[in-house]
């Protein structure tokens, strides 16, 4: 006997299968129009589920105001645009066509490539197949008759997949809507006409399973939404992300590079890059020493048996670059990551209670090899520079200074004008192999992390399987200014290196008799250069004031006052501050308007008048026209508002988090 719990606490009990189609019927006719799908037991399926012999499940219906109702929509149409691929060109051979944030893909096999000139036929095609409404039906067949299906259907990833990706897979399910069959299991809608808006984004390459090895396909990117207003505001702000997209927008204003002779995936910081990132350091560095930070340096390699202990050479080993092997089989690795260094010093000697906490911090530069795909500017890179610090503590100072660490963290982001963000809880999995240590030692460490997050007010969603391999974590995801997501921040609590079976970390406590310390990892910024990237994009290239690469820029009315824009100019530069000058033959206005699309916050503007007065006019990148003011006024306000790090940006958009066409100032 099939019995449902719904939300409110009411029990359906049926004497026969039910699908959960027909228990929507049953709890009313509103619920049964409205459902799109269901969650079982925490998993979404779709309304053809169907409740059997004696399972007793908990069953809520997804509406179209469900956040789990967006993801059904759009898998649904990306099973209409495969079926409109395979009607425009026949003997397509299938992939996959999962969802992604914001959308969802299918990768396609082809005889011809497919550009974004067929666009317009593909759309039309599915806009013709939404019309039909014909429905989704699910169909389950063994793996041997699933495998004949495909084989007749002439589809080689499908077969591959059943052969291999499910073969402990006693059955398989497909989904047929009209003549299309696939390989697929869902959830979809129960009428294909609720895709009420999509949109065909882009074409990339891609490879089967991800293995460069094997067949190259195409990725047809496209999104849906249920209305068409929710699709423009999507589309608007994709249009706003490519305007601040750190790649052209690094390029433009000189800030990095990427030569293909030096290597994909490692940056090259240009001269106004490396201002930027230099006053981030300085932030940083100012406020470790303030906390108690001792500086160290590390090299850039290390042996390969160093990593091995740690235990990240045989859980990262595919993300490393291959051993440089020296003589008598000698192996080292470019570092790819600081901690183990950072142990390695804690052991340099023996240790007291009296030094703890011990605070070891570096800008330190690591190396991952991520697959070439996968790499996108500064965001995702193969050599990166970290914010790193580790602390080794006793168990009585461990909530403290992973508090710390998480108010530190707040505080850099708060200044930095990243003020919307919220806190993610990575938690081991008990069920996995991946993560080492005591079981207890998990669990006093994830209590651990719960109760500071508390003590700060911090509402924090603890996610499972998300942990690092030898502890939890705690990270801080940022929303910029036109609400997409960044992972930044992070701070790990950690056990297991410290622990007999890595690197038998010491100190000798106040009984006279050694103990283990406990480890923390942090890093406010993360990697400096994805930081850095994040930064361009959230500001759209316009830094406020104290990190701009050229915080102002003299501009004289003519050619004649060069000689007081340069004294000027000097002036502010004695103060401190990085301006420029502009002495073309240019008239003022063109010299304005240069200013202004090169982001410049300030601009200091001299001619007879204030030659004579010894003033400047000052234009404010952001408010216009301040007016004249005395060379040393001017200097001070431009002091005083680096000195305070202050954050303004002119935001004006419907898709970013304020109301439409307002000003926000961050």
């Amino acid at each position: 006997m099939p019995t449902a719990i719904l939300p409110d606490g009411t029990r359906k009990s049926y004497d026969h299968d039910v699908p959960l189609k027909q228990l929507a019927a049953d709890v009313g006719p509103g619920l049964a129009k409205a459902a799109l799908a269901a969650v079982v037991d925490d998993q979404v399926v779709g309304l053809d589920y169907i409740l059997t012999g004696d399972q007793t499940a908990s069953v809520r219906f997804v509406t179209k105001k469900d956040p789990e109702a967006l993801g059904v929509l759009r898998h649904s149409c990306a099973h209409v645009m495969a079926r409109a691929v395979m009607r425009l060109k026949p003997g397509t051979r299938l992939a996959f066509g999962p969802t992604v944030e914001g959308g969802f893909y299918y990768d396609f096999d082809t005889d011809e490539p497919l550009t974004e000139d067929d666009f317009p036929a593909i759309e039309a095609e599915m806009k013709r197949i939404i019309e039909a409404d014909e429905p989704f039906e699910r169909i389950e067949e063994s793996r041997e008759k699933a495998l004949e299906i495909c084989r007749s259907l002439e589809q080689p990833y499908k077969v591959e997949h059943i052969e291999e990706g499910l073969a402990d897979h006693d059955t398989v399910s497909f989904y047929r809507q009209g003549e299309f069959v696939d390989l697929c299991r869902g959830p979809h809608l129960p009428s294909p006409k609720a895709i009420g808006a999509f949109k065909l984004l882009s074409i990339a390459g891609a490879y089967w399973k991800g293995d460069q090895s094997r067949q190259q396909l195409q990725r047809l990117y496209g999104t849906a939404f249920f209305n068409k207003k929710d699709l423009d505001a999507y589309l608007e702000r994709l249009e706003e992300a490519r305007r601040r997209d750190h790649r052209v927008l690094g390029k433009k204003l000189g800030l990095f590079t990427i030569s293909p002779l030096v290597g994909s995936g490692l940056v090259l910081w240009l001269p106004k890059g490396s201002i930027v990132r230099g006053e981030l350091e300085k932030f940083i560095r100012g406020e470790l020493e303030e906390r108690g930070y001792l500086p160290v340096y590390t090299p850039h390699i290390g042996r390969i048996e160093l990593y091995q202990t740690s235990g990240h050479y045989p859980y990262y080993k595919e993300s490393m670059f291959t051993p440089i092997v020296l003589e008598e089989d000698e192996q080292y690795l470019l570092k790819p990551m600081n901690c183990p260094h950072h142990i390695m010093i804690y052991k340099s000697r023996p240790r007291s209670y009296r030094e703890l906490p011990l605070r070891l911090a570096e800008f330190g530069t690591v190396y991952r090899y991520e697959q070439s795909g996968e790499l996108s500017g500064m965001t995702r890179v193969r050599g990166f520079t970290q914010d790193d610090a580790h602390i080794f503590c006793t168990d009585e100072q461990v909530e403290q200074e992973f508090r710390s660490c998480l108010e530190m963290t707040q505080f850099v982001l708060d200044t930095l004008g990243l003020t919307h963000y919220r806190v993610r809880l990575g938690f081991h999995d008990p069920s996995s192999d991946k993560y080492v240590g005591d079981k207890e030692a998990w669990r006093e460490a994830e209590a651990s992390l719960v109760r500071v997050c508390e003590q700060l007010g911090l509402e924090a969603e603890a996610e499972e399987g998300e942990a690092a391999f030898y502890g939890p974590k705690v990270d801080f995801v940022v929303t910029d200014c036109i609400g997409r997501e960044w992972q930044l921040g992070t701070v790990q609590l950690d056990y297991n290196l410290p622990s007999e079976e890595r690197f038998a970390l010491e100190y000798i406590g106040s009984d006279n008799r050694p103990h283990r310390p406990v480890m923390i990892h942090r890093a406010p910024l993360g990697s400096l250069e994805r930081f850095t990237g994040v930064l361009i994009e959230h500001f759209a290239g316009a830094f406020p004031l104290w990190l701009a690469p050229e915080q102002a820029r003299v501009l004289v009315v003519s050619q004649k006052f060069e000689e007081y824009g340069r004294e000027v100019q000097r002036r502010f530069k004695e103060a401190g501050l990085r301006v420029g000058g502009d002495y073309r033959s240019e008239k003022i206005g063109a010299k304005i308007r240069d200013a202004q699309l090169e982001y410049v916050p300030y601009m200091l503007i001299v001619g007879g008048r204030e030659a004579e007065q010894g003033t400047v006019a000052v234009r404010d990148r952001i408010e216009g026209d301040q007016g004249p003011m005395p060379v040393a006024d001017a200097i001070e306000r431009l002091l005083e508002e680096t000195r305070a790090r202050t954050v303004r940006q002119t935001f004006t958009s419907s898709v970013g988090l304020g109301d439409r066409n307002a000003q926000n100032v961050y």
